[in-house]
């Protein structure tokens, strides 16, 4: 089995004490440690899951895993997948500037987004970004005039829309053609023009397509990277231009709830890796490097974020709530997409879950519902609860709605427990505000 189809941490057991323990690290104790709500993170799930990565495509000689960093964007995290020899993926000077600071070697990035600033692409020429993909003819045009700003050649991508359309949420959809990234493929020639004709300050390398998120299908992999192929083939046919790279974007689905059955990485890679090595027979090139975009299925079952449960209503004939101490603000995917999740009583793990509850976010909306209809044992006020696989997207997409402050994240390993993103205090929510002088 992949990591990617684990529902919780690899480390996770019931310890000597009764709680949830996770790294060696007792979950009840790290919640009275730092507080809650509290981000936790598994630092030898990460590891493992890139290791499935690494051995999966083995069979295909140039593969650069690049881990896409909009699923959790932290020092510490860059830190880590950079050690398992991982590159990045980045939508935002944000981004860059956290992997530059986490050590990252930055010719291994790609500066991915539908419309970046010239503040961004000036950060990325500055610091050295390996491949900007450009997803436009406004930015083809911005970033020539950046690169000659700098007296440098940017090296870089075009993003395609190849119009697949994966089951996934319509709101994660990035393939098909009804889609705001990327180049339609009636417009790659015009842009190809552009580049050999008057943007003297861009090297053009390959192509790059992005087919969603949470995908549980194998056979459109192959379907993109037949497109791709085709693409490069045809390219070189008319320009006679020898691109040797694609990048195939990621998306593989992780699994929220024991309902969700995930592909393997073993079974993308056998997919991707067949298929790359049919096209390229078919149309008669050289194997290009693969680029391939993980992000979600890297981070999200190592993490788990902990809750402390506090106030109850029974609905007369209907629901049991019970409410914790974050909510919407620190896991938005709930309200956004109707994301569903499982979760455990951390200080009552092998208790039986004899109640059937809902439970409710802290945030002063109707629709922040964390899980819904979820089988518990009996609540008491103070309790626990350890919800799973919310490495991904979580504190990536939090914000400080309510002025709540954004919970603080723990890495733990070997029972030893780092925090590598501080709680927010009171004085961070207010650090931005200003009274102008005539209201004093």
């Amino acid at each position: 089995m992949s990591t990617n189809q684990s529902l919780k941490p690899l480390t996770l057991q019931t310890n000597a004490g009764g709680n949830l323990q996770i790294g060696g690290c007792d979950m009840v104790e790290l919640a009275n440690k730092y507080n809650t709500p509290l981000y936790i993170l598994d630092e030898y799930t990460i590891r493992s899951i890139c290791n499935d990565y690494k051995t999966a495509f083995k069979a295909y000689p140039k593969v650069n895993m690049m881990y896409a960093s909009k699923a959790l964007c932290t020092q510490a995290v860059s830190a880590i997948l950079a050690d398992e020899g991982f590159g990045f993926d980045v939508v935002s000077a944000g981004e860059i500037y956290t992997v530059y600071k986490g050590g990252v070697d930055m010719s291994k990035v790609v500066f991915n987004g539908n419309n970046k600033s010239f503040e961004e692409l000036n950060l990325a020429m500055q610091y050295g970004v390996g491949r900007i993909s450009v997803d436009n003819f406004f930015e083809l045009s911005l970033l020539n005039e950046v690169a000659k700003s700098h007296n440098k050649i940017a090296d870089i991508l075009l993003r395609i829309t190849p119009g697949i359309e994966c089951h996934t949420h319509e709101y994660i959809q990035t393939g098909h053609l009804d889609s705001k990234f990327g180049f339609d493929l009636t417009r790659i020639d015009e842009a190809v023009e552009l580049i050999l004709e008057q943007y003297r300050n861009l090297k053009l390398h390959g192509l790059h397509a992005h087919i969603g998120s949470q995908i549980f299908e194998t056979t459109i992999y192959s379907d993109e990277i037949d497109i791709l192929i085709k693409e490069l083939a045809r390219l070189d046919e008319k320009f006679g231009l020898k691109l040797d790279e694609i990048n195939i974007g990621g998306g593989l689905g992780v699994k929220y709830t024991e309902n969700d059955m995930p592909p393997s990485t073993y079974d993308i890679a056998d997919k991707i890796i067949t298929s790359l090595n049919k096209n390229i027979q078919k149309y008669g090139i050289e194997a290009p490097a693969l680029f391939i975009e993980p992000g979600r299925s890297i981070i999200s079952t190592a993490g788990v974020t902990l809750y402390t449960l506090g106030s109850s209503k029974q609905v007369p004939h209907g629901k049991k709530y019970h409410a914790v101490d974050g909510g919407m603000a620190d896991n938005a995917r709930p309200s956004m997409y109707q994301a569903e999740y499982s979760a455990q009583i951390a200080n009552k793990p092998d208790a039986e879950n004899s109640c059937e509850v809902t439970i409710a976010g802290r945030f002063c909306e109707s629709g922040d519902i964390l899980i819904k209809n979820i089988k518990l044992p009996e609540i008491e006020e103070g309790d626990i609860l350890c919800v799973y696989n919310t490495g991904a997207y979580n504190y990536s997409m939090a914000s400080n709605y309510n002025r709540v402050q954004k919970p603080a994240m723990i890495l733990v390993n070997n029972g030893q427990d780092d925090l590598i993103i501080k709680r927010e205090t009171l004085d961070d929510i207010i650090s931005h505000d200003i009274i102008p002088q005539r209201l004093k």
